[in-house]
């Protein structure tokens, strides 16, 4: 079964750029559980719990709440709208798939087509066609620049899985959420803030904006990871499998005093995790791990399968440990922890 808030969160539409349904759970549940809340000029949330150490050093754990999107350009003559990315994904993963458009008066469902023919389409040959018969009539359902978002409601698999088009990176969300809450019931000697992060997906940087605002002690970014398997573009960066519990990123955009601790609380907490490497983690951690002077860093992934589809699959088996693991990380530092080498 998938959690209720998890659930919503999937629901939520939030392309890069217009991510304020999801901001506004996160916003919600956060300021129930008696966070300190505030946004931003572009749109990330961030949601504080007070240490007991009263020093004042904090704790980021970063989360991105964009999706993967589209936005609408121009409309052609007879109807159909022409589109641009907002994220780096490919045309073949949108073409015979129903996406909604998010239009000025409400969502509009759309179909992607492709015209002009070869193996591999651009973002040129991909149309969204709405029904419209003409330019006039489509526009006046949609405006360019309207967004448009895969359409993939959240269903519950075999194996304790979940499928998604908006897994990327709400499972992520949900893991920093409910590690906050648990840290707010029984807060641990540093300050903690959630920072829910816009624009991950499209690189523009929330988390960057963020970070040298908080200049925070200490990071940890949330997001998922590609699962090692014939379809992955990622499967050499490291053996990631769902069901093997989350993953920590070793290479030169992260801590490895962070990623020591982290691998030695998982292991003294008996979960299992994984290990990925290369020279960029294309997730906030690139960005965070250089802001105001540099943010001692460290990446917990969810392993995901179909990245960039409208039928994500994750396992909520991993989402629970990434959970505990970052809360304990956080229950272990200590007042005067040390990430300067």
């Amino acid at each position: 079964m998938i959690p209720p808030l998890l659930d919503e969160l999937l629901r939520a539409p939030g392309p890069s750029g217009r991510e304020d349904a999801v901001a506004a759970i996160v916003r919600r549940e956060a300021e129930a559980f008696g966070a300190a809340v505030e946004g931003d000029v572009l749109g990330s949330t961030v949601a504080r719990v007070a240490g007991t150490d009263g020093g004042g050093r904090l704790l980021a754990l970063f989360a991105h709440v964009d999706q993967i999107g589209v936005s609408v350009t121009h409309v052609t003559d007879d109807g159909l709208l022409r589109v641009r990315p907002l994220a780096t994904w490919s045309p073949r993963d949108a073409v015979g798939h129903r996406l909604r458009v998010l239009g000025r008066d409400g969502p509009v469902t759309a179909v992607a087509r492709r015209v002009g023919e070869g193996d591999d389409p651009s973002w040129d040959d991909v149309r969204l066609d709405i029904g419209a018969a003409t330019r006039d009539e489509a526009l006046a359902l949609v405006t360019p620049g309207d967004p448009a978002l895969l359409v993939g409601e959240p269903a519950a698999v075999a194996g304790n899985r979940v499928l998604s088009a908006a897994l990327d990176d709400r499972v992520g969300v949900y893991a920093a959420l409910e590690a906050l809450r648990r840290l707010a019931a029984e807060p641990p000697g540093w300050d903690v803030a959630l920072v829910a992060s816009t624009q991950e997906e499209s690189g523009h940087g929330g988390a960057a904006a963020a970070s040298g605002r908080l200049r925070p002690d200490a990071a940890l970014v949330v997001d998922v990871t590609y699962e090692d398997h014939p379809l992955s573009s990622r499967d050499a960066w490291g053996e990631v499998a769902l069901g093997g519990g989350p993953v920590l990123f070793r290479g030169p955009v992260v801590s490895p005093l962070v990623v020591e601790r982290l691998a030695a609380v998982a292991a003294a907490a008996g979960l299992a995790h994984r290990v990925e490497a290369g020279k960029q983690t294309d997730s906030d951690a690139d960005d965070v791990f250089v802001a105001a002077g540099g943010i001692a860093t460290g990446l917990v992934s969810i392993p995901l399968r179909y990245m960039h589809t409208a039928s994500e699959m994750a396992q909520l088996d991993d989402v629970a440990a990434a959970t505990d693991v970052i809360e304990a990380f956080a229950r272990g530092l200590e007042p005067d922890a040390s990430f300067v080498r």
